[in-house]
């Protein structure tokens, strides 16, 4: 059965993204743009990758890729990609991109059966991440924290999840990021 991660970065106090659900704060960070040794091993098992339509839509927005379709697999790969929206958005050309609505639960079993024996990542955001545990779906939290602050912005995991269910399981630093990785207990 494949685990469901949530994989992010945030600030250092705990924003994913700005107001604007902008994630420039995380590129101007060094080695803000992943990359390293461990995230290529994060990336290598995962099998789907499921996002919120404001990480999708800043993602495309960000990197152009309705003009330039070519730069999807530099991000993702061939991964088939989830993306929860309650609106209508526009698909990338040549990447497998499935549009979903409703609660996570609804989508689970398809997006359970294509990871197949690889793990899920919840790319963002932290509402979305946050569904997948009411579900009792969540599995791992893998937060990297920035040497950076916002005032306001879009908060790590809108949802209260106590000590009772988080076990600490690495803690290791990757350039100026601090990296911890917590299992989420049911």
């Amino acid at each position: 059965m494949p685990r469901v991660i949530f994989h992010t970065a945030t600030t250092l106090n705990g924003f994913l993204a700005d107001d604007e659900h902008s994630l420039e704060w995380l590129f101007a960070t060094p080695g803000g743009e992943g990359g390293d040794s461990d995230f290529t091993e994060f990336l290598a098992g995962v099998g789907v990758l499921v996002q919120g339509s404001s990480t999708y839509d800043w993602v495309v927005e960000h990197e152009d890729l309705v003009a330039h379709p070519e730069k999807w697999p530099q991000y993702y790969g061939d991964r088939p990609t989830y993306v929860f929206s309650n609106r209508d958005r526009r698909g990338i050309l040549g990447a497998d991109v499935r549009f979903v609505r409703g609660d996570v639960r609804d989508s689970w079993s398809e997006i359970r059966d294509a990871a197949g024996d690889r793990d899920i990542w919840i790319v963002g955001g932290g509402d979305l991440a946050g569904q997948f545990d009411d579900a009792g779906l969540l599995d791992e939290i893998r937060v990297s924290i920035a040497p950076a602050l916002l005032p306001s912005g879009m908060p790590l995991l809108p949802r209260r999840i106590g000590a009772d269910r988080l076990h600490l399981e690495s803690v290791r630093q990757s350039g100026q990021f601090a990296q911890l990785v917590y299992s989420v207990r049911a």
